[in-house]
């Protein structure tokens, strides 16, 4: 199977958990067509303009990874704060929360999986 970035659901959320602005999201794999084989339920671009963030969150039977690709932010890595830069990750475990914030000048874009625990 091949889809096209042209083809990929693309959403705007605005206050995603609570945060700041709208987060840009552009869904690489769908849920609704099965493609995670219920392992999972989001891998997806995010893009967040300078200023935006997405709130802090507790995952739940579940975990979360970030992967930066560009830009400059501040992720909340169960209370401590951290400076994050393209090809850092963060992982937020089950039962752990976090947060992202777009601290820099250009737009963050990071990649977002999801997977069950």
């Amino acid at each position: 199977m091949i889809r096209r970035g042209q083809d990929m659901q693309r959403e705007v959320i605005t206050g995603m958990r609570g945060g700041q602005g709208e987060v840009q999201i552009t869904h690489i794999l769908e849920r609704e067509k099965d493609e995670f084989v219920n392992k999972g339920r989001l891998y997806a671009k995010n893009v967040l303009k300078p200023g935006t963030s997405i709130g802090l969150h507790e995952h739940v039977g579940d975990f979360e990874a970030y992967y930066i690709l560009s830009g400059e932010g501040t992720v909340d890595d169960n209370g401590q704060k951290t400076v994050v830069k393209p090809g850092d990750l963060m992982l937020t475990r089950n039962g752990e929360q976090h947060s992202i914030e777009n601290t820099g000048d250009t737009d963050l874009v990071f990649m977002a999986l999801i997977l069950f625990a």
